[in-house]
């Protein structure tokens, strides 16, 4: 794309050129759960190639929110910027303190981990309602009986 053409477009053109444009692997592999997955990472790395070639940056923002007695929010931010003007989205997740298998530390770097990954798919239209890390119940799926007829009448001669 020329630097003049670029240029000229606005902060809506260039983030929809990204949008149309990015691809980004699931790279990551969850052995728990069986599933490949992208982190924040892999969507980062490849928003890269845009960077440059647009003259935007990308920034991501966390912020702690304890306003709620039951759970610490984490709030992160996503935000695309040409210098003038900037585009934002944003992800709120929940810290689970009460996470099994998990020390405080772990509990709070994967809600940051999963809010960043969820504002950036939310600015850059990454769709994951077919991703296995959406979609996993990890082992939690509630029973469903298969359909059975209704009809129990008897024909009595």
């Amino acid at each position: 794309m020329s630097n003049l053409k670029t240029q000229r477009m606005n902060i809506k053109r260039k983030l929809a050129t990204i949008q149309t444009k990015f691809k980004s692997k699931k790279s990551r592999f969850n052995s728990f759960g069986k599933y490949n997955f992208r982190s924040a990472e892999d969507i980062l790395e490849a928003t890269k190639p845009f960077l440059l070639e647009l003259g935007v940056s990308v920034t991501i923002n966390e912020e702690l929110n304890t306003a709620f007695e039951t759970m610490p929010i984490m709030e992160s931010t996503a935000t695309v910027s040409d210098g003038e003007e900037t585009i934002s989205a944003k992800a709120v997740v929940g810290v689970d303190l009460n996470q099994k298998g998990m020390n405080v530390p772990q509990q709070f770097g994967s809600a940051s981990s999963y809010a960043k990954k969820y504002a950036l798919g939310n600015l850059f239209l990454i769709d994951d309602t077919a991703d296995s890390d959406a979609t996993n119940d990890h082992g939690k799926k509630k029973f469903v009986p298969k359909n059975k007829s209704l009809n129990n009448s008897r024909t009595i001669s």
